[in-house]
């Protein structure tokens, strides 16, 4: 069995603040797209850069209204999500051309759920052998692109 480490997501856990409210309602509310790196806004959902990323392009799909659960949300706001997801995935796909992709949401703490308050669909764009050894023997992940890059190149196609 292979495993996906990600020791610099330890970041996120131990300095995210845990008294201000939701993160990501917060960014969607403040409307300063490019400082949160909310990339496109949808009536139900947007697009948000992952800043604590496992790879580059790490995208969160995440309804505007704070809903804990995928139970919680409605047919329209899940199918907007999900179309979201797609264009999202397909422009990926155009902008860094990756050999795959993960999917994921994960329902709980004990899921891994770094934020449990907020629904989220997570799309990571994979190569082969971007797993490797740098993240577990010198805590250094390669990320070959700074968040503010790509969040400039996706606003040029969105």
């Amino acid at each position: 069995m292979k495993n996906l480490w990600a020791p610099w997501r330890i970041t996120y856990i131990q300095e995210h603040p845990k008294d201000n409210g939701c993160f990501l309602c917060n960014s969607f509310l403040d409307n300063h797209d490019e400082k949160h790196l909310i990339v496109v806004r949808r009536k139900e959902c947007f697009c948000i850069l992952n800043k604590y990323p496992y790879n580059s392009g790490h995208l969160m799909i995440v309804p505007n209204q704070h809903k804990p659960d995928i139970s919680d949300l409605t047919d329209h706001e899940m199918l907007e999500i999900m179309r979201l997801t797609r264009d999202m995935k397909k422009l990926l796909a155009t902008m860094m051309n990756p050999d795959g992709f993960n999917l994921g949401v994960n329902l709980g703490k004990s899921a891994g759920a770094g934020l449990v308050g907020h629904f989220h669909l997570h799309i990571v764009p994979r190569w082969d052998g971007d797993t490797n050894f740098m993240p577990v023997i010198s805590d250094t992940k390669v990320i070959p692109q700074s968040l503010e890059d790509i969040y400039r190149e996706f606003k040029k196609h969105v």
